[in-house]
């Protein structure tokens, strides 16, 4: 079993996932290496990593300097391809003409998804994020809690691998000792941050980021992830000794050839490939999942891109992995004579309760990082450190102005150089010529801090997405429509943000390159540009008020399961991914068990 064709699909599959990013990608290597066999459903195309990395490319090599445009919103090297902010033939609407109000929805066409983009930003939510209701009185208590899903975290960790360190900090969970790999150490710019850090009360510590700083312990952890199955120790050893640790020589978003960071690409699909057990088809729109009369689903309706013709596949069960809002769009375009609002939707809540991170950014240039000796510092591809959220107490007391918190991110250093000029403090904001220029680049070029908040967004009933009654894509389907909001909470978030970053340049012996603004709602970003979107098929405890219950599976259609991240029922200033493996992992374990019990 591998890449096939509509004419070579199986007569019928035990599970068909949909989406091959990272819940796609988990489930599918979960229940495969258990010997389930599936069928993986991508709408866009076949993507190589090891083949289409520009892993030794420089910015000179790459049109305009590898700069932005509109196809390349991340730069010409970012290993998103046929996905942005805009696709082709598959637009989407917003209710509003406010740009306040509007959402932006990145895509990613191409097999393993958003994974072979992301920061690689791996950390766990904590307990207050699965029960923040009961903590504050606003949003949704999860259904689980972290002790449901720390077994998880632990399983994905050791399986993608993720360094980081374990500090004790209130809501930030540490990994048992052997889990994580060892940090890279901080650039200069880093350490001068964190020293400065402590005199404004802010803790800096080493972040947890899914790059191999060392080769995976082949032998050790295959038998944790898969006691008593000897053909899945086999396969996993095998592979990881096929991932190579991070030599930093490439940007993480480029995607990696040596297979050092986690991408589903170079970690999920390879072993569940190699399983046997296996089919991937790419260019496959999904536009429906046809049920019984029974109520069951019986499968898929997909559409082959590349022909336009329909086609139609069976499973006993089908697991909907395409991200939060396709799922969204999938569930609701999912209509029958059983559910004429859509499958799963009895409650009215599919597409309800959207949420992304709330974002503000701000930078500053720092006297003692100038006229640095020159060295490399590339380092792991991204941030090698962080400051988790700080002020728990004074957010349970109620004192900030606003409900929940936010982790910092920030970059200094000499990484490669683009297209633009330095900043110089002294020349009024002008780009210097010549000589000057040559010596200004000397002397500045290392010596700006760029910070970037991440914070928690509460749910809220005027940020959801619906069908729109009258746009349609390429292929005839009904499109999203968005309907967004920010609340005070998010806007005071980012105006807190902004004001804390501007103090910690002081700190550092900086200057601001302007002053920060008190109102949020001015510096926070648009829904969407984090591109954290969670939600829309929230889990819960009752059927009239969530989507699915707490193991991810839809309340309506018991065949019918939700991998990704529509199911959060809060989005906590973590960054969602390693929830989304954890709760794939969790769901796909429950679907092979309930198949032993022949419940499924």
């Amino acid at each position: 079993m591998a890449f096939i064709t509509p004419s070579t699909t199986a007569d019928a599959y035990d599970v068909v996932v949909v989406g091959s990013g990272a819940a796609g990608g988990q489930a599918a290597y979960t229940l495969t290496m258990d010997g389930a066999r599936v069928l993986m459903l991508e709408a866009g195309r076949n993507y190589d990593p090891s083949t289409e990395t520009p892993m030794f490319q420089t910015p000179d090599m790459a049109p305009l300097r590898g700069t932005a445009t509109p196809d390349k919103p991340y730069g010409f090297f970012d290993a998103t391809v046929g996905g942005g902010w805009t696709v082709p033939g598959e637009p989407y609407t917003n209710a509003s003409e406010d740009p306040a109000r509007q959402f932006m929805w990145y895509r990613s066409r191409m097999l393993g998804g958003r994974t072979n983009h992301w920061a690689r930003h791996a950390l766990r939510n904590g307990p207050y994020d699965f029960k923040p209701r009961s903590r504050d009185g606003l949003g949704f208590d999860w259904p689980i809690s972290y002790q449901d899903v720390a077994p998880y975290y632990d399983k994905v960790e050791m399986l993608i691998g993720v360094y980081g360190t374990k500090e004790g900090l209130e809501n930030t969970p540490d990994s048992p000792d052997g889990v994580l790999l060892p940090p890279p150490k901080a650039r200069i710019g880093e350490l001068l941050a964190r020293q400065r850090a402590r005199r404004i009360g802010i803790p800096v510590v080493p972040i947890h980021r899914a790059v191999l700083t060392r080769p995976l312990d082949h032998v050790g952890i295959p038998p944790k992830l898969h006691p008593g199955n000897a053909k899945a120790q086999r396969i996993l050893a095998e592979d990881m000794r096929n991932r190579a640790a991070c030599f930093w020589a490439t940007q993480c978003a480029r995607g990696c050839a040596i297979r050092a960071n986690y991408q589903s690409t170079t970690v999920h699909i390879p072993p569940a490939l190699a399983t046997g057990n296996l089919d991937i088809l790419t260019d496959a729109m999904v536009r429906e999942v046809p049920v019984d009369e029974a109520g069951k689903a019986t499968g898929v309706i997909y559409i082959d891109k590349r022909t336009g013709s329909e086609h139609r596949v069976k499973a006993r069960v089908v697991v909907l992995a395409a991200s939060a809002c396709e799922t969204v769009r999938l569930m609701l375009n999912s209509r029958s004579k059983r559910f004429p609002e859509g499958l799963g939707n009895s409650s009215g809540l599919v597409g309800k309760y959207i949420l992304d991170t709330v974002g503000a950014n701000w930078g500053g240039q720092i006297p003692l990082l100038e006229n640095l000796p020159l060295h490399n510092e590339d380092g792991a591809g991204g941030l090698h450190v962080y400051a988790p959220w700080w002020l728990y107490k004074e957010q349970l007391a109620g004192t900030l102005g606003f409900a929940r918190g936010y982790h910092v991110e920030f970059g200094t250093g000499r990484g490669m150089p683009g297209g633009f000029a330095p900043y110089v403090p002294d020349a009024g904001g002008r780009t210097t010529f010549g000589a000057k220029l040559k010596e200004d680049a000397r002397r500045y070029y290392g010596s700006h801090v760029g910070f970037s908040g991440r914070g928690e967004m509460i749910p809220n009933d005027d940020s959801f997405c619906e069908l729109d009654p009258k746009v349609v894509d390429k292929w005839g389907l009904p499109v999203l429509r968005f309907h967004w909001r920010w609340s005070d909470h998010e806007t005071r978030q980012a105006a807190h943000m902004q004001k804390t970053f501007a103090d910690w340049i002081e700190a550092m012996g900086g200057v601001n390159l302007k002053k920060p603004l008190n109102d949020g709602a001015k510096v926070i970003d648009p829904g969407g540009k984090v591109i954290h979107e969670v939600g829309g098929t929230i889990m819960g405890t009752e059927p009239g008020k969530s989507v699915t219950d707490a193991w991810s599976r839809t309340w309506d259609v018991p065949n019918v399961y939700v991998a990704d991240g529509g199911v959060f029922a809060s989005n906590a200033d973590k960054n969602p991914t390693l929830t989304i493996m954890a709760l794939a992992w969790r769901a796909a374990d429950r679907i092979l068990d309930e198949m032993k019990k022949g419940n499924l």
